[in-house]
């Protein structure tokens, strides 16, 4: 998986191992805060992050986790639901901030996460959210 990630567009397993896997290689798309999941099932699909609502970050203000994720999680859900091209739009657009590289948040500027990270330079979650409504 390391080597060779490309390899490997679909990866099911139990809920654990799942966790330590998406953990542990989110770093191979960026970070916890590129990686979006879903958990299909025959009846229910949910759609979320893979940081969840990352509540270490929960009470800074202003708040500085990276939306992308979530975003990408809601196009995985768009696709899902038959609705690939407004997906896709979404995608060009977060693709289009991070290769444009004047907004990013304090994950993409490799800092820790903390009240500092703003007076470092990096964007807060509304101002990276307000950057990909741009580009819509």
């Amino acid at each position: 998986l390391t080597k060779n990630p490309e390899d490997y567009g679909v990866i099911v397993s139990g809920n654990m191992f799942g966790d330590i896997v998406s953990d542990g290689f989110a770093g191979l798309v960026g970070g916890l805060g590129f990686a979006c999941s879903a958990n299909i099932g025959k009846d229910v699909a949910v759609f979320e992050p893979t940081h969840g609502s990352a509540p270490k970050y929960e009470k800074l203000d202003p708040p500085i986790v990276n939306p992308i994720a979530m975003i990408l999680s809601a196009c995985m859900m768009l696709d899902h639901i038959g609705e690939g091209k407004k997906a896709k739009k979404i995608q060009d657009a977060v693709a289009a901030v991070v290769a444009e590289g004047r907004v990013r948040t304090y994950d993409m500027m490799k800092l820790t996460g903390g009240a500092d990270v703003i007076a470092k330079g990096a964007a807060t979650t509304k101002q990276m959210t307000d950057a990909i409504i741009a580009k819509l």
